[in-house]
């Protein structure tokens, strides 16, 4: 029995050395999450081995724990390096093809293969939810039970004609020179007071410029009887590549209260006690473009002022862009990924799936950082990052391994320890077993 006993002991020092081996081995694999050596003792009862005195019959290895806890995170400069700070794990596919066979990993060193796809080092397909729409607008929502691969588009993206111009401007109150509307050309600056212009973008993604002319039409006025004041009348034209674009209303005249803030487009003055807030937009079209659909233009222009300062175009910015080409994605905090191009477009490619379980230490290790989920495990529990109790995502960060080296080089002398004193206890018994043998 002693030797038996000593044997399971050799085998359960074996164990933890082995164990403690592989955690040591893995110190530096992206995602690697340690192993523990769990001992019971073992017991032999039967009805004629029953009592106090009876000794144990050695150990038995109970498990190999997996030790779940996080591991620092490091930082990159790859954004598709991808971390999960909190509970829950990426999940990835056997192929974009088959998306049921599932693994899941902490491990989140992603790149992109030659067909687009969002991959790890074993080219398993990232998993994402889809996002509602065409993926120009991320408050769309996402398709949160389906499951599939996010691939990247190598096309180039689409243009966007120019719908809304938004122009904020001052105009100089201190400018004494008034002009005749009717002498108006573009390309003699006396006929206008100041111009600003706009890089616009047609249905083919062509760039156009829009020209803003700005003329003052008559001084600021005081009534000498009544003390009303009649603000400076100033009209506004806009050109496309040097051509006038009609406008609605037909005459823009920018009109300004006391205080230089901007009030109305058609040169009145609201009440002071008007309940209606005053229209500051306009459209502008009717310039035929070859080969494209014509622009209809809206101008806004709320917060434009008339003050004692120079000209000045204070905000100007339109929705269109040209075509682009992929320069980059970008994952946020809540593992939504985004595609940018060149001309300022990004289009959401989806939401990473994230999941969880019951029983995390129950899942099957296929290894490569991969786990599976099992009976003991039970159905894994999707989500997304940063709600419920699922971390949130950092892009451009790995996680290490959970692996503590100077922890694990003394498990080594704890198992280098006990191995010794169990094969000394073999010897122990054989010197034992020899004396009784030599008896005569």
């Amino acid at each position: 029995m002693s030797f038996s006993t000593a044997i399971s002991g050799l085998n359960a020092a074996q164990n933890l050395l082995s164990v403690t081996g592989n955690n040591v081995a893995n110190a530096n694999t992206t995602g690697f999450k340690r192993s523990r050596s769990e001992f019971a003792d073992v017991y032999n009862n039967s009805i004629t081995r029953v009592g106090d005195t009876v000794p144990g019959a050695g150990v038995k290895v109970a498990r190999v724990a997996q030790l779940f806890d996080q591991g620092n995170l490091e930082y990159t400069e790859n954004s598709l390096d991808l971390a999960i700070s909190g509970e829950g794990f990426f999940v990835t596919a056997d192929s974009p093809e088959n998306t049921n066979t599932r693994f899941f990993t902490r491990a989140g060193n992603f790149s992109i293969d030659k067909e687009g796809y969002v991959v790890n080092n074993l080219d398993h397909p990232l998993l994402v939810y889809p996002p509602n729409g065409d993926g120009t607008d991320v408050k769309a929502g996402f398709s949160t039970g389906q499951y599939q691969p996010v691939k990247l588009s190598t096309t180039q993206s689409s243009p966007k004609p120019t719908t809304e111009v938004n122009l904020k401007f001052n105009l100089n109150s201190k400018d004494l020179k008034t002009v005749v509307p009717a002498d108006f050309k573009p390309a003699d600056a006396t006929t206008y007071n100041w111009s600003t212009s706009a890089t616009v973008y047609d249905s083919l993604g062509n760039s156009h410029t829009s020209t803003s002319y700005f003329m003052k039409t008559a001084d600021a006025s005081t009534d000498p009887d009544t003390g009303a004041v009649t603000p400076a009348q100033w009209e506004m034209r806009v050109y496309l590549d040097g051509q006038p674009m009609t406008t609605t209303p037909e005459a823009i005249t920018p009109t300004f209260d006391a205080n230089g803030n901007i009030v109305s487009l058609d040169g009145t003055v609201p009440a002071a006690d008007a309940t209606t807030p005053p229209v500051l937009s306009f459209t502008a079209g009717g310039v035929p473009i070859a080969g494209a659909n014509n622009l209809q233009l809206t101008y806004n222009l709320a917060r434009s002022t008339q003050q004692a300062m120079e000209y000045s175009t204070n905000g100007l910015d339109q929705n269109g862009y040209p075509i682009g080409n992929l320069t980059g994605v970008n994952v946020d905090g809540k593992g939504i990924i985004y595609a940018t191009f060149s001309n300022g477009d990004s289009q959401v490619m989806g939401k990473v799936v994230v999941a969880r379980f019951q029983n995390q230490q129950g899942l099957t290790k296929v290894g490569n950082t991969d786990w599976t989920q099992s009976m003991q495990s039970g159905q894994a529990i999707y989500g997304e990052a940063g709600t419920s109790s699922f971390g949130t995502i950092a892009s451009g960060a790995i996680e290490n391994s959970n692996v503590d080296i100077a922890s694990q080089l003394i498990n080594m002398i704890i198992a280098q320890q006990t191995y010794q004193a169990n094969a000394q206890s073999i010897t122990t018994e054989n010197t034992i077993t020899q004396a009784i043998l030599n008896i005569r």
